[in-house]
């Protein structure tokens, strides 16, 4: 986003955006520049649209339900990319150790039966929002790591968050992937026990600021939006990012104005927040490198059509490379 960032716009009509998001911690910079009026000193009126699974955004984005979808890569998402209906056009949330965001988690009976570490997970039943999901490719990258091969754990598609959770409490598969937000009640419930973080095992570029070619061609409300995005992404990760010891942000003076914004968003309270605060890169930077490496996988596993690459779906005119 080779944009720098706006102060209060002259005044005129501000442009209307509407931009699909889900309510996890992975989108905090969007809340922030929601809260904070960053979006209005920009010179929009942005409504947020709330969603319960990553590929839905993107379909929504194609269909011109909404103009921008901020959420994780899926397959669903790079299918449509492919088709020239989206465009990449910044970085957002990353796995990255240190800062948990999605876990591993494991049911009672199964973890009771030996189910420990994540590489335990072959030959198991595991909960995902949907096949090519960010969290099906969280899965084949551990697979990769460990020597583990994916054909051999049963990997089941539950559409949407709560479905995976509800699973995962019922005992009706082994294992889920979930985000920190979805599975701290679990744990403190006593309904799942935690295997580890995806960030500690496999680091890769989850998220990103994606839109159809109609809203590319309004330049203004794309220079715009990013560049409100692009303050709230730098003080986000210097107030919280900075002062995360331990995977946990401490509440203070400084942190927390915006970890009280976050927890708003995502209808957690503050105490859970500390402990889900996303990585984001500080100027919005694109690991176009993982995405590429993405793309080939799941093509490989035949989730993603072939014949098109990174390049082909990236907007070079906004993403900073990383």
């Amino acid at each position: 986003m080779t944009l720098s960032v706006t102060g209060a716009v002259r005044a005129e009509e501000p442009l209307k955006a509407k931009v699909g998001v889900l309510r996890l911690s992975s989108s905090a910079p969007v809340f922030i520049a929601q809260d904070k009026g960053y979006f209005r000193d920009a010179g929009l009126d942005v409504e947020l649209k709330f969603f319960d699974a990553a590929q839905p955004i993107a379909v929504a984005t194609t269909s011109g339900d909404i103009d921008f979808g901020i959420t994780a890569f899926t397959a669903g998402l790079y299918n449509l990319a492919g088709k020239g209906t989206l465009k990449v056009i910044g970085g957002m949330s990353r796995e990255k150790a240190g800062y948990p965001l999605i876990g591993y988690f494991a049911s009672n009976n199964a973890y009771a039966a030996g189910l420990k570490t994540p590489r335990d997970l072959a030959g198991k039943r595991i909960a995902v929002t949907q096949v090519g999901s960010s969290f099906h490719y969280s899965l084949g990258l551990l697979a990769d790591k460990y020597g583990l091969k994916l054909s051999d754990m049963k990997v089941l598609p539950m559409q949407s968050l709560s479905n995976a959770a509800a699973a995962l409490k019922g005992e009706t598969v082994d294992a889920a992937l979930l985000p920190a937000s979805t599975a701290r009640k679990l744990m403190d419930d006593g309904g799942a026990k935690l295997l580890g973080w995806v960030g500690d095992e496999t680091p890769w570029q989850l998220g990103a600021v994606f839109a159809s070619p109609k809203t590319l061609a309004d330049k203004p409300l794309v220079t715009r939006l990013l560049s409100a995005l692009a303050r709230a992404d730098r003080e986000y990760h210097d107030v919280i990012l900075a002062a995360v010891v331990d995977g946990k942000a401490p509440i203070n003076e400084a942190t927390k104005p915006l970890l009280e914004i976050i927890a708003k968003y995502t209808n957690l309270p503050v105490e859970q927040v500390v402990g889900n605060c996303a990585y984001i890169d500080p100027d919005g930077k694109l690991d176009v490198k993982n995405v590429a490496n993405q793309i080939d996988w799941l093509q490989q596993q035949g989730f993603v059509d072939k014949g098109f690459t990174a390049d082909a779906i990236i907007a070079k005119d906004y993403v900073k490379p990383d």
